[in-house]
């Protein structure tokens, strides 16, 4: 029995000694597993433990307008905060949400608290568009693995001084409508990045191969090609003449066409950029100048008259017989008043009475004396591949609308709709590309790339200027181009509205009245007609182009007369002497 009892004393230790040495064997084998195998892994969650990352962000350039020889600021950057946290290192979460809710109070983000309950996440926003003091609040507050970044709010001097022009900037950062939207990463930049190793409270410990440093690329510092007095200028003459006809609606854009060059954008109603958020018809963000195609009216027959003359259809002499009526298949298309009958109405006739049968004369001549394919493939040509319409004229801004042009070869493009549109019906475009088209036909035939951009500024004072673009050259030959021009000139001056220009100066346009189709009948009524003009002034040179719309005049007779005409005529007085144009 002692044997035995030795014995089994013998095999347990033997049994404890194996467990014992299979224990070590385990955690050594485990040990080389987490070092050696998984070594590689360990290393980098330790390291992403230790290591924060930074985004250093770019400041968004600054938006500067024209004003007699020198730059203004538009849109400036004031310094605002963002609070951010660590969910890994924060050790007290309702500590945290007390201190930020009662700084911050209306500028926390919305939700913050679920992302500080993750474990996956190492980047929080708590709050947005902190001030200063604020800033300086959250930082005595001394609260681990919460840290500041600098940003900058949009701030805005001239008030909504071309608001619709220069758009706004959301919560985000992110550039809205206008200029803002359309040059949005031009103006953001490239934000910069740093990446290193820190302690508790997010302070960078070492240097090391690891660590990460990217400056940030600060946006670009605009100068508009806006003229600032002449955007107020522009602003205060369309409201005066919509309170003069009791409209609500209108706009008023100024060019260059020697260059493309936008002077002033004016709509109404408009916004303050800096109250975006306070407003409720959402409409007012858009700038209609480019965003809403119409049908022109008779602002039309100016581009036409000049197709008729670039093709020899016409010349300034040829006359034609004023019926009152033009009988194009199988409708009837009349002149709008009782204009006299004439056998031999000229050219300046048609401008100067705004016939439509004489553009329509002008259009049968290109088909070789009636409305057909001919015709319609040769105004088709001018006006889409000349004039452009049809296209987005590039401008820098949100929303550009293309509008809407039928070609010959739709089914929709028969001659009655090509008859229509030698006087502006049947086409919608927007004011931008008919002032674009209307600056080429008239200032020798180059269709310059309309724009709102003059060119960069670094220093607030000096402009890198950015070259005129040119689109389409040959737009009308030089010499069709000068005989349009006095025919514009000719037929304003025969009217009343010739009379209140200044003297010594040439000045031509055209007034437009658009008919508005009814839905209930699907024809074309007079009742709350968009009236137009469209001109220009200088002397032997145009320098510059005035296109006006007003959309629900409460004035007796034509909106394009009474409404459009007035405000046009207000505005080229003003400019013959703002810019200094020496008369003839």
């Amino acid at each position: 029995m002692k044997l035995h009892f030795n014995l089994s004393r013998f095999r347990k230790s033997e049994i404890l000694a194996a467990i014992m040495i299979g224990f070590v064997v385990i955690i050594v084998l485990n040990l080389f597993y987490i070092q050696i195998i998984r070594h590689e892994y360990y290393k980098k969650q330790a390291y992403e433990e230790q290591v924060a990352k930074f985004v250093l962000p770019a400041k968004r350039g600054q938006i500067y307008a024209r004003d007699s020889g020198s730059i203004v600021p538009l849109v400036l950057n004031q310094p605002v905060y963002i609070a951010y946290a660590d969910p890994q290192q924060i050790s007290d979460k309702n500590k945290l949400v007390s201190k930020i809710d009662g700084i911050a109070g209306g500028n926390v983000v919305e939700g913050y608290k679920d992302g500080l309950g993750s474990k996956k996440l190492r980047y929080v926003v708590l709050a947005r568009q902190l001030t200063n003091t604020q800033a300086e609040m959250i930082k005595k507050a001394d609260i681990p693995g919460v840290g500041l970044t600098a940003s900058d709010q949009r701030v805005y001097p001239e008030g909504s001084l071309a608001s619709q022009v220069l758009g706004y900037v959301d919560s985000e950062g992110d550039g809205l409508y206008g200029v803002e939207g359309y040059l949005n990463k031009r103006l953001k930049g490239v934000d910069g990045k740093l990446q290193a190793v820190t302690d508790v409270r997010r302070i960078p410990l070492t240097v090391s191969d690891d660590d990460v440093s990217i400056p940030a690329k600060d946006g670009d510092n605009l100068v508009l090609s806006i003229d600032r007095n002449i955007q107020s200028y522009a602003e205060s003459a369309l409201k005066k003449g919509l309170d003069n006809v009791h409209a609500s609606k209108g706009s008023v854009v100024v060019m260059n066409p020697n260059n493309g060059q936008v002077l002033a954008m004016a709509n109404y109603p408009s916004y303050d950029p800096s109250k975006y958020n306070k407003v409720t018809d959402y409409s007012v963000f858009q700038n209609g100048i480019v965003s809403d195609p119409y049908e022109v009216g008779s602002v039309m027959k100016t581009l036409t008259m000049g197709v008729g003359l670039n093709t020899g259809a016409v010349n300034a002499g040829t006359t034609f017989n004023n019926r009152g009526y033009v009988q194009v298949d199988d409708t009837k298309i009349s002149n709008v008043e009782e204009d006299p009958v004439n056998a031999n109405a000229t050219m300046t006739d048609v401008l100067h009475y705004s016939l439509n049968t004489g553009v329509v004369f002008i259009l049968q001549q290109m088909g070789g004396g009636k409305v057909n394919l001919a015709a319609r493939n040769k105004l088709y040509d001018y006006y889409h591949n000349h004039y452009r319409f049809g296209e987005k004229t590039g401008i820098e801004q949100s929303g550009e609308s293309a509008g809407t042009i039928i070609p010959p070869t739709d089914e929709q493009g028969n001659n009655v709709r090509y008859a229509n549109m030698v006087f502006g019906q049947g086409m919608d475009l927007t004011m931008m590309q008919t002032a674009g088209a209307f600056s080429g036909a008239i200032n020798g035939g180059t269709y310059y790339k309309p724009t709102v951009i003059a060119g960069t500024t670094k220093n607030g004072s000096d402009i890198q200027v950015e070259k005129p673009k040119v689109l389409k050259g040959g737009v009308l030959n030089q010499s069709t181009s000068a005989t349009l021009r006095d025919l514009i000139v000719k037929g304003r001056q025969l009217g009343a509205l010739g009379g209140k220009d200044k003297a010594g100066y040439v000045v031509g346009g055209k007034t437009g009245t658009s008919q508005i189709i009814d839905p209930k009948t699907g024809k074309y009524t007079n009742s709350n007609s968009i009236g137009s003009y469209l001109g220009f002034g200088g002397n032997q040179t145009p320098q510059y182009v005035i296109m006006v719309q007003v959309k629900d005049s409460k004035a007796a007779g034509y909106a394009g007369t009474t409404a459009a005409g007035p405000i046009f005529g207000d505005v080229s007085n003003w400019l013959l002497d703002y810019l200094k144009v020496a008369p003839n």
